[in-house]
């Protein structure tokens, strides 16, 4: 089984349970997991609203990534990778990124937490409309390599809930400090890897060039 696949796998699974962990809060009950420690805002019908549109995109953007950098696809299916990234791009740029920026607002955890996630917001806007403005400008490279950093910050929802259950395992600090860290390291480390993809993809390029 080759990494690509064992990836697509993974990220199916991942997406599986995150499906599995959003369904309860479409009963619209108001003591649902995250919701608990949202109590004073759940008259805000901004925030309520962001946070049910946020919740609802979720399933379909992570799911897009396994067809968009799926090379079978890319050759034999350009129509579907075509149509879903247009979709993938209006669910970020109208949707899930200004939905997100709006709870960034009202994060948990204190300042440092409304930063990260802020920058996430922004910055997942911005790689996802430069990947349209490139392929636009038939700019192939270039929209591919925002498409990877689009998708590392799409990747977030993900990460963040893995360090959530697990950092507490291993890490003596609890409570604020410890959503503080998560919410700083549910991207960061996702763009590092994307940018060193990126990096690996242009010196594989230029060996091609070279030879």
């Amino acid at each position: 089984m080759s990494i690509k696949i064992l990836g697509s796998i993974i990220l199916i699974f991942f997406t599986y349970l995150m499906v599995k962990l959003t369904i309860p809060y479409f009963s619209f009950e108001t003591d649902v997991d995250f919701l608990l420690t949202k109590q004073s805002l759940l008259y805000n019908k901004i925030w309520l609203s962001s946070f049910y549109l946020h919740i609802a995109a979720s399933p379909f953007i992570l799911m897009a990534g396994v067809i968009q950098f799926n090379q079978y696809f890319l050759k034999n299916h350009k129509n579907i990778h075509r149509n879903i990234g247009k979709l993938y791009v209006l669910f970020i740029l109208l949707i899930s990124a200004p939905t997100g920026f709006v709870m960034a607002i009202y994060a948990n955890g204190g300042i440092w937490a409304k930063i990260s996630f802020l920058l996430i917001s922004i910055l997942w806007w911005y790689f996802t409309w430069k990947a349209y403005s490139e392929i636009k400008n038939k700019n192939i490279s270039a929209h591919q390599d925002f498409m990877i950093r689009s998708y590392a910050l799409t990747l977030s929802a993900i990460t963040l809930r893995i360090y959530t259950f697990t950092l507490p395992q291993f890490a003596p600090i609890r409570g604020v400090e410890m959503y503080i860290l998560v919410s700083w390291l549910s991207w960061i480390p996702n763009l590092l890897v994307a940018e060193w993809l990126i990096q690996r993809r242009a010196l594989k390029k230029s060996s091609i060039i070279v030879e």
